[in-house]
């Protein structure tokens, strides 16, 4: 049966795995299911409507599942539900989401350094790292093997692209696309994650086209429109070509509605 220390509180009703281990001063609600080999540091917090897969870790002070900071919140039934193989370090809290039935999702094998906080209908994909101290607001999406650098603050409804880099302090105000490092407050993006791609295992002739799209879309004068329409014209359509243009026809319509030119 499951490790709990005596110092700690398990209401019934919550289900532990039969090899969790339980810390000090832990409080865990009813309502929490606890997958196998997970491990909670002392005065970790679970709270009701939070659901945790295999062999994660949480750190110490962290509180997952709490109620989400959001005005329209008016006690509804909304949930918490994380993958497996994360570590979520000191004091990192994670908010259920706001509408009823509705759910905050970290994927499967994300580190989240301590003091991170993520907000409520939050999506974190597979393999995505966040560092120090980071405020990730309500409604975002971070995509998979994406890296968030330490102290940073995302706007609610922003999405950070797949493989991205955000550099450390940098104020994420609008989409962060895929592949590209992009830094600043406002964050602007300048090339390709050019480290990040090789540990991917993307080879240089696939770096060299994205670098060429970057250049285009993001070095020039041309606007976002005339940009996107040279790319598909003068850049081989690759795999990461590709999602890199569906990704900024996706933030262009969001900036311009109809997609009237900027």
């Amino acid at each position: 049966m499951a490790v709990v220390h005596p110092l700690s509180l398990v209401e019934p009703g919550a289900e532990l795995a039969a090899d969790v281990t339980v810390g000090p001063f832990c409080f865990i609600e009813s309502g929490v299911v606890l997958g196998p080999g997970t491990k909670l540091d002392s005065h970790a917090v679970i709270k009701s409507g939070t659901k945790l897969g295999k062999r994660n870790f949480v750190g110490q002070g962290a509180v997952l599942g709490g109620d989400p900071q959001d005005r329209k919140y008016k006690g509804e039934p909304t949930f918490l539900e994380i993958g497996d193989d994360n570590v979520f370090r000191e004091y990192v809290t994670i908010h259920r989401a706001t509408g009823e039935g509705n759910v905050t999702r970290v994927g499967n094998r994300c580190f989240l350094m301590a003091f991170v906080h993520l907000g409520h209908n939050c999506v974190i994909e597979d393999d995505v790292t966040i560092a120090n101290d980071c405020g990730i607001s309500g409604h975002c999406t971070i995509e998979q093997f994406a890296n968030v650098g330490g102290m940073t603050g995302v706007h609610q409804f922003c999405r950070i692209g797949r493989a991205s880099m955000i550099q450390a302090m940098s104020g994420v105000g609008e989409d962060m696309p895929p592949f590209m490092v992009s830094a600043g407050r406002p964050a602007q993006t300048y090339d390709i994650n050019a480290i990040g791609l090789r540990r991917l295992g993307l080879n240089q002739e696939a770096r060299l086209h994205l670098h060429r799209a970057a250049r285009l879309l993001f070095r020039t004068q041309l606007g976002l429109r005339n940009a996107i329409d040279l790319v598909h014209a003068e850049v081989p359509a690759t795999e990461e070509v590709t999602y890199l243009l569906e990704f900024m026809e996706r933030r262009y319509r969001g900036r311009n509605g109809r997609g009237d030119q900027p």
